[in-house]
């Protein structure tokens, strides 16, 4: 039953400290919303041990089946990331919380914010599983070698649809801080679960944030205001 469904997300937020129990009547609530129910049947279905992807996708085989969204590739992954959304925090706690880690050390911070975007499913870690890897010592050095398989390939639906979505200049790009929340569209991914994290770095102001896909090998993308990356 989708009451099961809802419940064994709003669960597995509890347990991964995205939300505390005085929180859940406001996040079923919205659940609610966004499932079009007008009414709640209680459930005491618990997530276990699921991974996040496990519990997403009933959710989203929900949305379809009802005609919340349509079936395709964009439109699932959009849904997704709004459900997260729901439940994650604001700017301020993350940061405050990243903070906090700081003062222990810059390595327990950003080890902190990695697992935290994970659980958030911002780190699509179920999908980055599915790329290959290997090395190869060749003539010039060992080459990491990496066929990308988590990103998926975009759905022939959604390449005819987004020829009708008028090109809009924002956010200004996918790195800008103007992205975190933003509810993303055929032509811009859904960042609704992201919480970039500010620094100051040589007077400058600065953010932090993990790539959803891993192109990074985990480590950290930098962008300042002027969408500068290193």
């Amino acid at each position: 039953m989708i009451y099961d469904d809802i419940q064994r997300l709003i669960s597995y937020a509890i347990k991964n400290e995205l939300i505390t129990s005085e929180d859940v009547y406001v996040i079923r609530n919205q659940f609610m919303e966004v499932f079009q129910l007008t009414d709640w049947q209680e459930s005491v279905a618990d997530c276990h041990d699921a991974d996040i992807d496990t519990l997403l996708c009933p959710l989203v085989d929900y949305a379809c089946s009802h005609n919340i969204i349509s079936d395709t590739t964009a439109s699932r992954e959009l849904f997704d990331t709004k459900l997260m959304g729901i439940l994650t925090p604001m700017p301020r706690e993350v940061t405050a919380e990243f903070r906090q880690c700081y003062a222990k050390s810059p390595e327990t911070a950003t080890n902190w914010y990695y697992d935290f975007s994970k659980k958030l499913n911002y780190v699509r870690q179920g999908r980055i599983a599915r790329d290959l890897k290997w090395t190869y010592e060749s003539e010039y050095g060992t080459l990491d070698i990496t066929i990308n398989r988590s990103k998926p390939e975009k759905d022939p639906k959604d390449i005819a649809a987004a020829k009708s979505v008028q090109t809009a200049a924002y956010p200004r790009c996918q790195l800008c801080p103007e992205n975190a929340g933003f509810a993303g569209n055929l032509n811009h991914p859904a960042r609704q679960n992201l919480r970039p994290i500010p620094l100051i770095i040589s007077g400058e102001p600065w953010q932090i944030q993990y790539s959803p896909y891993g192109y990074y090998n985990e480590h950290c993308i930098v962008f300042n205001e002027n969408h500068t990356a290193m």
